[in-house]
């Protein structure tokens, strides 16, 4: 199973995508499967539409697109609603934007969301790399709070904080790194496929990423079937339970 593990659905400033155009892509490369997550103008406002468009958007795909679910920490006891809603739309994982949704990793006001996630078996992807607030090792400490959760490290520090990503992965075990954009996630796979280099996931972050090019970056990677298939898909549909 190739399983991507984000990409972004809707209208973006840059960049946009549809789940007809991201299915037509899946099916000419061969990804079976796709986790998506609203575009970036619904993470800080409009929550419950950008819920709505994914979560219809996976209804409608026959089980290709598994939908993140997206509430701003600011919204309080309604973020925590927000997320009860898309759980019941059939929602698979939570995910925070530091930089977007303007909020701080470690001052605790995205922990009641974390906390929910990681009760409902949801995995949490954390986009980093945009400093102050959405940094590897941040990440690192929060996964240290929730040490019973699963923590995807977005972007894997991409790009002026991607020298963090191995520490990160060394002082969180529970952190698990995106191949998309830079080399180390990879390079780590190929040294030690045995340790921390089986906590990689493929992904695309289409549409900003380019889906042929990073499944390339993976495919053509020097390391052998079995840590392919891992990065791939294996390890993150281990973690979703499929």
């Amino acid at each position: 199973m190739v399983l991507d593990g984000h990409v972004m659905l809707g209208e973006g400033r840059a960049a946009s995508l549809s789940a007809e155009e991201l299915l037509e892509t899946m099916d000419r490369l061969g990804i079976d499967r796709a986790l998506v997550s609203p575009a970036e103008g619904f993470l800080p406002v409009r929550n419950r539409e950008g819920n709505e468009l994914t979560a219809a958007a996976a209804a409608s795909s026959d089980g290709r697109l598994l939908a993140y679910a997206v509430a701003t920490p600011w919204l309080g006891a309604d973020a925590l609603e927000e997320l009860r809603r898309s759980r019941d739309a059939g929602a698979v994982a939570l995910k925070l934007d530091p930089a977007l949704q303007g909020f701080d990793l470690l001052d605790g006001q995205a922990e009641p969301l974390v906390a929910f996630a990681v009760e409902s078996g949801w995995p949490v992807y954390v986009r980093t790399g945009t400093p102050p607030h959405a940094l590897p090792l941040q990440v690192a400490w929060l996964a240290a709070r929730f040490p019973e959760g699963v923590f995807l490290l977005g972007k894997a520090g991409a790009t002026d904080f991607s020298h963090d990503g191995p520490a990160t992965l060394e002082a969180a075990p529970n952190v698990y790194a995106d191949s998309v954009y830079v080399e180390w996630p990879t390079a780590l796979a190929a040294a030690d496929p045995q340790g921390r280099g089986g906590r990689v996931f493929f992904s695309t972050d289409a549409p900003f990423g380019d889906p042929a090019i990073e499944l390339a970056r993976v495919t053509e990677a020097p390391y052998d079937a079995a840590v392919r298939d891992a990065i791939l898909g294996g390890t993150l549909g281990r973690l979703l339970g499929l």
